[in-house]
């Protein structure tokens, strides 16, 4: 009986919840993996962090619209 409702409620709204938590995820560990690179290009060369926070914070806002565009579709997906 509880492995019906476990199936259930996974293959209607669960499924949707897992896919966002992955999308959650992914987009956390791209964003620090953005982060960590642009340190450590930071810490080599000083004189061009104006260049690369410009190129950081594009890059992270087409992340975070990915990843929020990934949550819609989701959750609207039937």
């Amino acid at each position: 009986m509880l492995g019906m409702i476990l199936l259930e409620i996974l293959s209607t709204k669960g499924a949707a919840a897992i896919g966002a938590g992955l999308v959650a995820i992914g987009a956390g560990l791209g964003l620090g993996k953005i982060g960590s690179a642009a340190m450590d290009s930071m810490a080599r060369q000083p004189e061009s962090i104006s260049k690369m926070q410009v190129a950081m914070i594009i890059i992270g806002a087409l992340v975070e619209g990915v990843s929020l565009f990934a949550v819609v579709v989701c959750f609207t997906a039937d």
